[in-house]
């Protein structure tokens, strides 16, 4: 699994000019499944994620979790962070992971977060979304369970 991880004060999804998913502070998550993920690297990545210190206390470092925070999740489906680009100009994404796959561990992905008592909103996974963001800091962390 892949996961892009971007602290933000707020973030949203659209499909076709309908919003699907919005929050405050917290995390906006593009996450990427292959057809080898089980429910291991779902657990690894739902533990480090969630205890991940990326906020600042009171004395400006950056020491404390999402959880502390009361901070959300937005996680959408991006299969794209999978593109092997090391031939040509137009990516491949063989290595992606099939679709019916990839939904069912995506969906159990947000489950799992949820089941920590953060809110978690998504897009529609395997439509064309439109993300807006506000990158805090910026903070951007990438997750690669090939690389635990």
């Amino acid at each position: 699994m892949r996961v892009v991880l971007q602290r933000v004060s707020s973030a949203s999804v659209t499909v076709d000019d309908q919003e699907l998913g919005a929050i405050g502070q917290g995390y906006m998550l593009l996450v990427a499944i292959q057809d080898a993920d089980t429910e291991a690297e779902l657990d690894y990545l739902v533990r480090k994620i969630t205890g991940l210190r990326v906020f600042e206390d009171e004395a400006g470092k950056m020491n404390l979790s999402i959880q502390d925070v009361g901070g959300s999740i937005l996680s959408i489906s991006q299969f794209t962070l999978y593109a092997d680009t090391r031939r040509g100009n137009r990516p491949s994404f063989t290595d992606a992971g099939a679709p019916a796959y990839a939904e069912k561990m995506y969906d159990q992905f947000n489950t799992k977060l949820a089941a920590t008592g953060l809110t978690v909103a998504t897009g529609e996974f395997g439509a064309d979304m439109k993300v807006s963001l506000v990158n805090d800091g910026p903070v951007t962390i990438i997750f690669d369970t090939d690389n635990k």
